[in-house]
C-alpha cells in the first residue's frame, strides 16, 4: 500500500488534487484508516491514476473521465471520448488559424498594405428578380443557412421562368423586429423584366453617395471588411441612411472561394 503523497508522487499529481478526486467519486483509496482519515491506495489503482492524468492533460472533463470508468466497455468509450477530443481541437485549430489569418488582416491594414480603400462614389439604380427569406440575426453563422437555400430557390425559379441569371449578384439586408434580418437574394433583371412565380421583381434606387469597398476571397473575412468599411466611413464624417449591399462583381458558382471579389456599399450622408 502507499500513502496519499506517495502515491500522488507515482501519478505525478498533487495530494490535493487526489483528495478532489476522492470527493467526486472519480478515484477513491484502496483504504482509510478509521481513526485518523489517512487514505492508502493501491498498486492495481496505478494504471486508473495514470490513465485520469492522462486524459485531463489532452484536455477531457472530469465529468467525461468520470463516465468512462462506469462504462461497460471502457475500451470502447475510450476510443469514443479520444475521437470526440480529437473533433473538438481539429475545431479549435481551425479556429485558431482563422483567428491568426484575421490578424494578419489587420496588421496589414494597420501597416497600410492592405489593397482595398474605401471609395465614395453614387451607385446607378439596378432592377433585379429577388427572393427574400428572414434569419434569427446578424453575423454569419445566422445568415449563411438562409442564403445557400435562398440563392438555390431563386435559381431554380427564374431556370423554370425561362429567365437568363444575369451577374452581378446583389444581396441586401433589412432590419426587422425581435433582432432578426430580412435577406435578399437577386441577379440583374433583363430590359424589360419579366414577372413570375419564385421571384419578385425589385427596383432598387440609384443612391447618391454611397461607401464601397472591395472585399477579395471568400467570406471568412468579409466581417472584417465591413467593419473597416463602417470605422472609415464614421472617421471621414458620414452617416448610414440606407440598406446596405454586397455585389458579388466576380463569384464563380455559389461557393465562396479565394478568386471571389465582392463591393460592399453603404448608401451615406454628411454627418
Amino acid at each position: 500500500m502507499y500513502t496519499i503523497g506517495e502515491f500522488a508522487a507515482l501519478g505525478r499529481v498533487s495530494v490535493r488534487m487526489l483528495r478532489h478526486y476522492d470527493a467526486i467519486g472519480l478515484l477513491e483509496p484502496a483504504r482509510v484508516e478509521p481513526r485518523t482519515g489517512y487514505r492508502s491506495y493501491a498498486i492495481d489503482q496505478l494504471p486508473l491514476l495514470l490513465r485520469i492524468v492522462e486524459l485531463r492533460e489532452l484536455g477531457v472533463g472530469l465529468e467525461r473521465i468520470r463516465d468512462l470508468g462506469r462504462a461497460d466497455d471502457p475500451d470502447a468509450e475510450l476510443r469514443a471520448v479520444l475521437e470526440e477530443r480529437r473533433r473538438e481541437l481539429e475545431a479549435s485549430v481551425a479556429g485558431d488559424r482563422v483567428r491568426l489569418a484575421r490578424i494578419e488582416r489587420r496588421l496589414h491594414h494597420l501597416e497600410g498594405t492592405t489593397m482595398s480603400d474605401v471609395v465614395y462614389k453614387p451607385i446607378d439604380p439596378v432592377t433585379v428578380y429577388a427572393a427574400h427569406a428572414s434569419a434569427p440575426g446578424m453575423g454569419p453563422e445566422n445568415v449563411s443557412p438562409v442564403i445557400g437555400p435562398l440563392i438555390g430557390a431563386l435559381d431554380d425559379a427564374l431556370v423554370a421562368a425561362g429567365r437568363p441569371l444575369i451577374e452581378p449578384g446583389i444581396f441586401w439586408y433589412d432590419a426587422e423586429a425581435d433582432d432578426r434580418l430580412a435577406v435578399h437574394v437577386s441577379y440583374v433583371a433583363e430590359t424589360p423584366p419579366v414577372a413570375g412565380d419564385g421571384y419578385d421583381v425589385v427596383d432598387l434606387p440609384a443612391v447618391p453617395t454611397a461607401a464601397t469597398l472591395l472585399h477579395r476571397g471568400d467570406m471568412t473575412g468579409i466581417g472584417e471588411s465591413w467593419s473597416r468599411l463602417l470605422e472609415s466611413l464614421v472617421a471621414d464624417g458620414y452617416r448610414i441612411v440606407g440598406a446596405s449591399r454586397e455585389v458579388y462583381l466576380h463569384a464563380e458558382g455559389h461557393e465562396p472561394g479565394p478568386d471571389w471579389l465582392t463591393e460592399l456599399q453603404v448608401p451615406v450622408e454628411r454627418a
